[in-house]
């Protein structure tokens, strides 16, 4: 812990140390300048090659990786291992090689970018011989034919789409350059890249619970009365506003922001008709937002209650539900342990939930981190409440990231009886002895007078 603390603060001396906090709401999380951003990336990328990359090969077995793509088209992994905003033109490859535990993993650039010292250059290796006018193609495949791997991954996976990011032209130039007995070496790099990509380390959740925050507050200052005022603000206002605040603060949408009228009273949906967008008192509304600071993606859903004249606070049935949506989130992280699958996870949750007479809970869950809805275990559909195949059968494995994604239906007197489905999501960590979550989770309405 020491060693973390002090990697990022000496990168970060003006920034406080982040913790794993409630949510606060109120003086929105500082964002650190591109500059700090670029040494604080360079710093978890070089440890996660350091660290992480070695045993991952090893746990999978694969003892060359291979990862190319085109400017513009590249692999999504090969990002996930580039310096902050790097430019990398043409085409890049890029050569993982595992010598073993005591020589550790080569890392290979066969390509003319400057990763800034996290590669070795194919041409500073002697393994470019530009002397003799050798081609990329020609140099990649006699650096595969020098080391002679056994397992030889590339990403052309099936279930997760992160892990099949090789284009059909690209693999046809590898298997050309590589030669018909090492092409039959080939196989999917899919299990390292799921591990890899799924996987964080103490750093990155830091930071990641910054970029939480950052939401948290956006969406708290979305749903208040300062930008909502009843009877002309509409749905599609506060869409644009989450939307421009990111923006605003030099980062980006993880996803187009989406804000509705969850619920609204059939006398209020008469008179107005099922179309009207417009924020009316006695309105409940919901967002589902999220933002992408460096790597690591967001993703929210909470809700907000537009107060009736003469209201002071939320409805009782609301705030039942809602608290009915918290205790099927503490049912969610209570069943997080490392070996089970996603369907494993979703039939456990759900057989807890219904014996502890939570009313109609649905759980439709997804990993979360350098991707928004992959590559760890898929937890639930929405229109798939038993068995997900593929995504649902990968396992949960400690130090990944997740939403707690899901719902509780129950009736409202005070609109006839009416069902109403309740969703929440919010973002949490699992640490391999517990989960949390990253700043909080929403446990009350956000209340617009």
């Amino acid at each position: 812990m020491l060693k973390r603390i002090v990697l990022v603060a000496a990168i970060l001396s003006v920034v406080p140390q982040l913790v794993l906090s409630q949510h606060r709401g109120g003086t929105e999380p500082s964002i650190l300048p591109i500059r700090a951003r670029a040494a604080l990336l360079y710093e978890i990328t070089q440890k996660r090659l350091d660290t992480l990359l070695p045993r991952l090969m090893r746990e999978t077995g694969i003892d060359m990786w291979i990862i190319t793509g085109n400017e513009d088209n590249h692999d999504p992994i090969f990002w996930t291992m580039m310096p902050y905003k790097n430019w990398s033109p043409i085409t890049q490859i890029l050569v993982l090689y595992d010598r073993g535990p005591q020589l550790g993993v080569e890392r290979l650039n066969v390509s003319r970018t400057n990763t800034q010292g996290l590669f070795v250059n194919a041409w500073d290796a002697a393994a470019w011989d530009t002397e003799r006018k050798e081609s990329q193609w020609d140099c990649l495949g006699r650096i595969v034919r020098e080391r002679d791997p056994e397992r030889i991954g590339i990403n052309e996976g099936e279930i997760q789409w992160a892990a099949g990011g090789l284009t059909v032209a690209l693999k046809r130039k590898l298997v050309a350059a590589i030669g018909p007995e090492y092409s039959s070496r080939l196989e999917s790099a899919e299990p390292l890249v799921t591990l890899w990509a799924e996987t964080l380390l103490e750093e990155e959740i830091d930071v990641w619970e910054r970029a939480v925050a950052v939401s948290h507050d956006i969406i708290a200052d979305m749903f208040s009365s300062a930008v909502v005022t009843p009877g002309i603000t509409t749905t599609d206002d506060l869409r644009f506003y989450y939307w421009q605040r990111v923006a605003d603060l030099g980062l980006d949408i993880a996803f187009t922001p989406f804000v509705s009228i969850r619920g609204r009273s059939p006398e209020n949906r008469e008179r107005y008709g099922p179309t009207d967008n417009v924020i009316r008192t006695g309105d409940i509304l919901h967002c589902d937002v999220g933002l992408k600071y460096l790597h690591y993606n967001t993703d929210h859903q909470e809700l907000a209650y537009v107060l009736r004249v003469g209201e002071t606070d939320v409805p009782e049935t609301f705030k039942q539900l809602m608290a009915e949506a918290n205790r099927l989130q503490d049912v969610f992280v209570g069943e997080f342990r490392t070996g089970p699958t996603g369907n494993e996870l979703l039939s456990n949750m759900l057989a807890k939930a219904r014996a502890e007479g939570i009313p109609q809970p649905r759980i439709y869950s997804h990993s979360l981190g350098y991707f928004l809805h992959e590559p760890g275990p898929l937890i639930g559909l929405p229109w798939e409440q038993e068995d997900n195949p593929g995504r649902g059968e990968v396992q949960l494995v400690p130090m990944s990231g997740f939403t707690v994604e899901l719902s509780v239906t129950g009736t409202v007197p005070e609109w006839g009886d009416q069902e109403f489905r309740l969703p929440l999501e919010q973002d949490v960590v699992f640490l391999g002895d517990r989960t949390v979550y990253l700043d909080g989770r929403q446990t009350r309405f956000h209340v617009i007078r």
